[in-house]
């Protein structure tokens, strides 16, 4: 896994990532009650945002944390986003893209980095 300094997790293989939000994310968006998914089919540039999620605190973007396409989303997560808050680094995953260059993924955080990251 990788991560992100916008505190997404990347689950990667080969060339197809899956992607969601870190712990730390869940807890500090508090309880999720809507999430908006992107498009299957959809080609995406890194930084552009993909992910609405809004809890009762504040709502956020979720960016793609790279180049690629949509290949799937996270349909569960429409009828239940709280699945974000109950495992957010398993099914609460949020979609999985192929990606256009592997080599971009080099530039993301190890976990052991991360935690030293959010302190």
């Amino acid at each position: 896994m990788k991560f992100t300094e916008e505190h997404e997790w990347l689950d990667i293989e080969g060339d197809v990532v899956t992607v969601g939000i870190t712990d730390h994310a869940s807890e500090q968006l508090g309880d999720i009650v809507f999430v908006e998914l992107p498009e299957v089919g959809t080609v995406v540039t890194h930084g552009d945002e993909l992910v609405v999620i809004e809890s009762v605190k504040a709502a956020s973007d979720i960016l793609a944390p790279v180049d690629g396409e949509i290949v799937e989303v996270n349909e569960a997560l429409t009828d239940n986003p709280a699945l974000v808050n109950e495992d957010p680094l398993g099914n609460g995953w949020m979609f999985r893209m192929r990606i256009e260059d592997p080599a971009a993924l080099d530039e993301f955080m190890d976990e052991a980095k991360y935690r030293e990251f959010i302190g």
